[in-house]
């Protein structure tokens, strides 16, 4: 673990508290913690999981539907009726 002296706005530091007391945190440190992690899963490009890449090369392999386009979406029974 590294240890950091670190300068904050006043309003960071009320954000740190919310995130502490939202969360049941012992400390700021932890409350910076989850903060980082949510930022790299959320806003860094998180590496795909293998679940998913299989997932999507399944749908690229099934023949396309043919939709028509908007004007004739009037035209078309709904799924359940022939």
């Amino acid at each position: 673990m590294v240890k950091a002296i670190i300068n904050i706005e006043d309003h960071t530091n009320r954000v740190l508290n919310v995130v502490k007391a939202k969360y049941g945190l012992k400390d700021k440190s932890s409350a910076i913690d989850l903060m980082a992690k949510q930022y790299e899963e959320e806003i860094l490009e998180p590496e795909l999981k293998p679940e998913y890449v299989d997932k999507a090369r399944k749908i690229m392999k099934q023949k396309p539907i043919d939709v028509g386009t908007t004007e004739n979406l009037g035209d078309i029974p709904p799924a359940n009726q022939k």
